[in-house]
């Protein structure tokens, strides 16, 4: 039966030992104090589960723990068991789960906001080093024996001081590159549904602009850091690409989707956009082979947050939301159906 009560009501009753499903193999220490706090089922190959197998976890389970490469659609929630009441998920988005269906069946979501901050902010930083510096397309002439020795005119690049950055989504991530990018030289400009408050714009040097279409024509390079849902689905699309100047990289280290993979590739092709760098996928972890065959592309294997310290900080935040779950109370992390 669909639970009544508005997401703001905690789901007070207590589960002194939850029956505990992880999808994915995590940090040896997580799944130890997993084990040792509840009665857990971890997965030790970490093989992706099949539908069939999530279907039958959520079936019997009191909690799920899945990670972006699980779906957790309508259907799946529709035939798990009635014994599961919260899927904490591990990670921050959680655009892979039906956070609607969910709600309809009284099933809680947490997520583990924050503690990857820092580490993807880092990737960011590097992507916009290393896509204008031609930081990968040197390496690969190294190790191919091809270099000759150095020439006045030998892989130029363009400097980053002095250029203008967009970031589009100033939250916790966006802010974090902002610092970063501010002691590179670059000026700082975002776009954001709501403004910052304007000491905060001020500490970080940061101008708003309302509209996106006028960030993206007014700056060097754009870098992405928004969540995956309905309003961020395609949000750069092939109309937008190409309010972007000739000169422009594009950084994504957000989510796949939110970018058309199509119409970036064109306009990469096409010479009307610079280069890209890019660390998530439209259908990771296969790559359109156009992509593959560019030079101005800096590509990585969805690594933006893979950091030992991230990996261990992230299950740590999945275990106080059971606990607290489990104790009765509103776990800290619980995302709202509206949740961007």
């Amino acid at each position: 039966m669909p639970d009544p009560r508005p997401d703001s009501w905690p789901d007070t009753r207590r589960c002194p030992n939850p029956k505990v499903v992880v999808t994915r193999e995590l940090a040896d220490a997580v799944m130890d104090r997993m084990a040792a706090l509840f009665d857990t089922t971890n997965n030790h190959g970490d093989a992706k589960l099949s539908r069939d197998q999530l279907a039958a976890a959520m079936a019997d389970c009191d909690v799920l723990v899945p990670t972006v490469t699980d779906d957790i659609d309508a259907a799946l929630i529709a035939g798990a068991g009635d014994r599961l009441r919260l899927i904490a998920n591990y990670g921050a988005g959680v655009n892979h789960i039906d956070l609607k269906a969910a709600r309809a069946r009284g099933i809680i979501v947490t997520n583990t906001p924050g503690v990857l901050t820092e580490d993807t902010a880092d990737m960011t930083m590097a992507l916009i080093l290393s896509v204008p510096r031609r930081l990968a397309e040197g390496e690969k002439l190294v190790r191919s024996g091809a270099w000759t020795g150095w020439s006045p005119g030998g892989m130029l690049g363009h400097r980053i001081g002095g250029k203008a950055l967009g970031i589009v989504g100033m939250g916790r991530i966006g802010q974090a590159v902002a610092r970063r990018a501010a002691a590179f030289g670059l000026s700082i400009h975002y776009h954001n549904r709501r403004r910052l408050p304007v000491a905060l714009e001020q500490a970080l040097g940061a101008t708003w602009h309302a509209s996106l279409d006028e960030l993206l024509g007014a700056v060097d390079i754009v870098t992405i850091h928004t969540p995956l849902n309905a309003d961020s689905r395609d949000m750069i699309d092939a109309r937008r690409i190409a309010l972007m100047r000739p000169h422009v990289f594009l950084i994504n280290a957000s989510r796949g989707g939110v970018v058309d993979e199509t119409a970036l590739v064109d306009a990469l092709e096409a010479g009307r956009l610079a280069g890209a760098g890019l660390d998530v996928w439209r259908h990771e972890p296969q790559i359109d082979p156009r992509l593959l065959a560019l030079d101005n592309v800096v590509m990585l294997p969805h690594m933006g947050s893979a950091t030992f310290e991230g990996r261990i900080a992230t299950g740590e935040k999945v275990i106080q939301n059971i606990r607290m779950w489990a104790d009765g109370h509103r776990p800290p992390d619980q995302v709202l159906e509206g949740w961007a």
